[in-house]
């Protein structure tokens, strides 16, 4: 038996709202399931389960918040079988003799075993919190309890929407998607606010997060900064002539060879590379960059884009495009907030040449990329104009110095000089 807990999906995550479950009583379970929806100030949050078996009993019900490390559920592990081990008799002698000690034979159903494993038709008084799996009529979509219960708090006719659950069941996000963001009752409105078109996000609480995360940041981090300039021309020819060849929608973007240089250089600098937390550093063997991205209408996230450092760069890009799209659409998964190793943040779109990040605790360092832009670079024949980006580092001075970070980025920009290595 284990206990499933709230997660902490960041530093600066005391609590969650547990929206919707995914999963009953019952239900089997693998690692990577999503079992759950929690509602922080980061917005709705999918979570995911990270062993196997099945589940229990669930011990919080839809609606209720509660604190980082409560226990949500009881999973019985994979290997817990709830067969009895008395061995049969060795001499079978006639079937009918009723021995004083009662054999667990198939026949006897009524008896109290707390895994449903063998009992597909023992349906006992399910959670008030599970997710119907039929519709309640003939033709009519199943509806989970959360999303039914907002559409009539909201005057929405359920059966007018398109459900993005199992089967087809229409859940929480999908009626949330149509009336905007619900808040907490007790939360504060600050400004005009007016209806997010992105589900399950409030601005005003996500600036409150970012917030408090880099005031806590700037008081307890000793950060240093460096910025160095890297020749660009060896990994643009390159990008074009590898672009050039194929459709548009196959081709690369210069960011991937900016994350996957740093992800290299990162196996190579490890103290760059984990989390500092009861003033001990830990560092992490794997790089999971959490990429910084702007949401429209305001806010900003960084989820992690995991094992970046064995990413081919077309796996690399197709897992860019498909976390900034679940970004927009707000369907980001709990590991993606909990899991990075280090941030990048880059300004290039916006024209900023260089950009200078706060580190997210307990995280112990944020990379940043300026524009890629023509400019003056002195070679051995004299003066030359060439395609360069602006790199920074800020880092935690607990962990690394100057000097080594001076290497953390000569290391990248090394890397960037031979692209069809990366």
């Amino acid at each position: 038996m284990s206990i499933f807990k709230m997660p902490s999906l960041g530093a600066d995550m005391d609590a969650g709202t547990l929206v919707e479950w995914n999963v009953k009583p019952g239900d089997a379970v693998k690692r990577g399931d999503i079992v759950a929806v929690v509602e922080t100030q980061k917005g709705a949050i999918e979570v995911e389960i990270f062993e196997t078996g099945t589940v229990s009993k669930l011990l919080v019900e839809e609606g209720t918040t509660v604190p980082v490390g409560t226990p949500l559920a009881e999973i019985e592990g994979e290997g817990a079988k709830p067969e009895e081990t008395p061995a049969p008799a060795p001499a079978p002698t006639s079937a009918p003799t009723p021995a004083p000690t009662p054999e667990p034979t198939p026949e006897p159903t009524p008896e109290p075993t707390q895994a449903p494993t063998p009992a597909p038709t023992s349906a006992p008084t399910p959670a008030p919190t599970e997710l119907p799996a039929a519709p309640d009529k003939a033709g009519e979509k199943p509806v989970s309890p959360a999303a039914r219960k907002l559409a009539a708090e909201k005057g929405i006719d359920v059966a007018k929407l398109k459900g993005s659950g199992p089967d087809g069941a229409i859940v929480y996000a999908d009626v949330e998607a149509v009336v905007g963001p619900t808040h907490k009752k007790e939360a504060p409105v600050s400004g005009p606010s007016k209806p997010s078109a992105h589900p399950g996000l409030d601005f005003a609480e996500m600036r409150k997060a970012i917030a408090q995360a880099m005031a806590k940041s700037k008081r307890e981090i000793p950060h240093y900064y460096l910025k160095h300039q890297i020749n660009m021309r060896a990994a643009s020819l390159w990008l074009d002539e590898t672009n050039a060849e194929r459709p548009p929608e196959a081709r690369l973007l210069m960011g991937t060879l900016l994350v996957k240089a740093v992800s290299l250089a990162l196996t190579r600098y490890p103290e760059f590379n984990g989390f500092y937390e009861n003033d001990t550093f830990r560092a992490v063997p794997e790089v999971h960059c959490g990429l910084a991205v702007a949401i429209r209408g305001g806010g900003l996230i960084a989820p992690a884009l995991h094992d970046c450092e064995t990413l081919s760069l077309d796996d690399l890009m197709a897992a860019m495009r498909d976390l900034v799209g679940r970004v927009r659409t707000g369907h980001l998964r709990s590991s993606e907030l909990s899991d990075p190793t280090v941030t990048i943040t880059s300004l290039g779109e916006r024209g900023v040449d260089e950009v200078y990040g706060v580190i997210y605790p307990p995280q112990v360092a944020i990379i940043g990329f300026g524009t890629l832009e023509t400019r003056p670079v002195a070679t051995e024949d004299g003066l030359d104009a060439a395609p360069t980006i602006i790199a920074t580092l800020a880092a935690d001075h607990r962990v690394s110095d100057g000097r080594r970070g001076a290497l953390f980025l000569r290391e990248i920009e090394k890397l960037l000089q031979v692209p069809e290595a990366l």
